[in-house]
């Protein structure tokens, strides 16, 4: 897959992981997009390194899928934990 598909990806990947995980964002849309793609390229980056289980040429493969949206869920609790409810 290009640079392209893993940002269009990651967008998609950013949604359902906001669908999975709800609640108030600090950052709102923007940042949960920007984590979605960061979370594309983790989660691919950690399911072909540590998982021994190369990223697909296709676009809809489910295991690409699945290592996004868990890569993007991961970054989404860390940036919760660390920007979150800061105005307590």
């Amino acid at each position: 897959m290009g640079i392209v598909s893993w940002i269009i990806l990651g967008l998609l990947a950013g949604g359902i992981a906001k669908i999975l995980l709800p609640g108030r964002d600090p950052g709102g849309l923007v940042v949960t997009t920007l984590i979605g793609i960061a979370g594309s390229f983790v989660g691919g980056w950690l399911s072909s390194h540590f998982l021994h289980r190369p990223v697909a040429k296709h676009f809809f493969d489910l295991a690409t899928w699945g290592s996004a949206i868990a890569g993007a869920l991961v970054l989404l609790i860390i940036y919760r934990i660390f920007f979150g409810n800061s105005r307590r």
